[in-house]
């Protein structure tokens, strides 16, 4: 058995808070410009990475974003403010990839996560369907978009209208909602779901269940590891924000 890896004497590894940029602010303000609310360190600015003042377009929205930079500690923790990073990529990326968020979105569909039931144990087949029915029913009767679940790993072509259906609401958003579209979409492998959480339908909290209904299965079959509660309890977070951030754009914007 070879020896276990140590390092000189008094030598540390740097732990992952080590490496965090440290907090260089004290206050916190929602401050009113003339096209929306900025979030202001100090009386300064925040900026993008692409230097752009972040300028919202509620107050709701300025002050979810201002709570994630008010709770930080000594070290600025960028990955643990997901409302602050979704209105980066909303400034940054998105007006110069519309189209192609739209099509990434519409590509989810055509595979999405509600569609694909597992052939067996029934236990699990049941929630499945318990879980997701109601959301291609939902589909159906709000987006006018027909589709099929199947069994089984191979995907299957869904009705290329239900495809466009999603295309066509996706592209009618603007920036701010398009970005969370896109990123529900992705955390939940599912455009519907995103969709769903989009129209008010279903909230942040409901949208993590209904998509780990095959995690949570697991869970009760296998009990939980450490790791995979970790990554549940990040994926929660992230989706209960989304939905806050959608109800905040939602908001008057003098709100």
């Amino acid at each position: 058995m070879s020896e276990p890896y140590q390092t000189k004497p008094g030598v540390k590894i740097p732990s992952r808070e080590n490496s965090l940029p440290k907090r260089f602010y004290k206050a916190v303000d929602v401050v009113v410009l003339d096209d929306g609310f900025a979030v202001h360190l100090d009386g300064r600015p925040v900026k993008s990475p692409a230097k752009r003042t972040l300028a919202l377009p509620t107050r709701a929205l300025a002050e979810l974003v201002a709570s994630e930079w008010d709770v930080q500690g000594e070290r600025i923790d960028a990955p643990a403010m997901p409302a602050t990073r979704l209105c980066f990529v909303a400034l940054d990326l998105i007006p110069d990839a519309r189209a192609a968020t739209v099509a990434e979105v519409t590509k989810y569909a055509s595979t999405d996560l509600v569609c694909f039931r597992a052939p067996e144990p029934p236990e699990l087949i049941a929630a499945q369907s318990a879980s997701w029915d109601p959301v291609i029913a939902w589909a159906e009767r709000a987006l006018e978009a027909h589709f099929v679940p199947a069994t089984g790993l191979m995907p299957i072509d869904q009705d290329p209208v239900a495809l466009q259906r999603v295309m066509q609401r996706a592209g009618e958003l603007d920036d701010w909602r398009l970005t969370t579209l896109a990123h529900v979409t992705a955390v939940c492998g599912s455009a519907l779901l995103a969709l769903q959480l989009l129209a008010g339908e279903i909230d942040g909290e409901k949208a993590f269940v209904l998509s780990t209904v095959d995690e949570h299965y697991q869970i009760s079959q296998w009990g939980e590891d450490h790791e995979a509660a970790d990554r549940l309890a990040r994926l929660r977070t992230e989706l209960v924000v989304m939905g806050q951030v959608l109800r905040a754009l939602d908001a008057a914007p003098a709100a």
